[in-house]
This record gives C-alpha cells, sequence and structure tokens, in this order.
C-alpha cells in the first residue's frame, strides 16, 4: 500500500504484513521517519525528536523579572 510523505509528497510503499504498529518507516527522498500509528487504514506520522504533542510537557523554569 502506498501513501504520501507529508514531507516531500513522495509516495511511500509500505507492506501492511511486514509492518506493525508502532514500527518507523523512513522516505526515500528526503529521509524523514515515519511512525506506524494505524494499519486499517494504513496512516504514518512523522517521527518527534522532542515527542508528540499530546505528550506531557514539563514546564519550563522562568527567571522572574524583579
Amino acid at each position: 500500500m502506498a501513501v504520501v510523505c507529508p514531507e516531500c509528497d513522495n509516495p511511500i510503499t509500505v507492506n501492511v504484513d511486514e509492518v506493525d504498529e508502532g514500527e518507523t518507516v523512513q522516505c526515500d527522498e528526503c529521509g524523514l521517519d515515519l511512525e506506524v500509528v494505524s494499519l486499517d487504514p494504513l496512516e504514518l506520522a512523522p517521527v518527534d525528536d522532542t515527542g508528540y504533542d499530546d505528550e506531557a510537557v514539563s514546564p519550563v523554569e522562568e527567571e522572574e523579572e524583579e
């Protein structure tokens, strides 16, 4: 099955029988790492080194101005 890379619009062919949810695939054109988030329907999401938006983010301590 083919999906389109969200970064460069290159078609990415993924054999759903050979991958599992949570695995990563890489775009051959731009090198973007994509995580398989769903197999039916096939859905890929960019892997973010800092984590996903829905993960808890620890607050950044800011210096208070006096």
